[in-house]
């Protein structure tokens, strides 16, 4: 008689936090913070290890206007809700960075 499979739930944490899939479309984020979030321009926001709800809501801020910034109005814009989840949860799981 074999073992009952447990269920998803009693995964283990380390599993259930896989490092997710690279977003599809992570060149329109990428050509200016990086695949990685440490943007290594001035004036470009390092995104590694940001909150994923924080990430979220300022993509969506943009994408309404509400935060001002031409380009990322404009990149934004383009995504659809799923793609702005994708890229809030990759950035989120990129190590952190310290300014240097």
């Amino acid at each position: 008689m074999s073992a009952p499979l447990l269920p998803l739930l009693f995964l283990p944490a380390a599993l259930a936090a896989a490092d997710p899939p690279p977003p599809a479309q992570l060149g329109l984020c990428a050509a200016c913070h990086r695949d990685d979030g440490r943007a290594g321009e001035p004036g470009i926001p390092r995104i590694a290890g940001q909150d994923e709800t924080y990430l979220r809501d300022a993509l969506d801020a943009y994408r309404r206007g509400d935060r001002r910034h031409s380009a990322m109005r404009a990149i934004a814009g383009a995504l659809s809700d799923r793609d702005v989840a994708e890229f809030a949860r990759w950035y989120s799981t990129r190590p952190a960075c310290v300014p240097p």
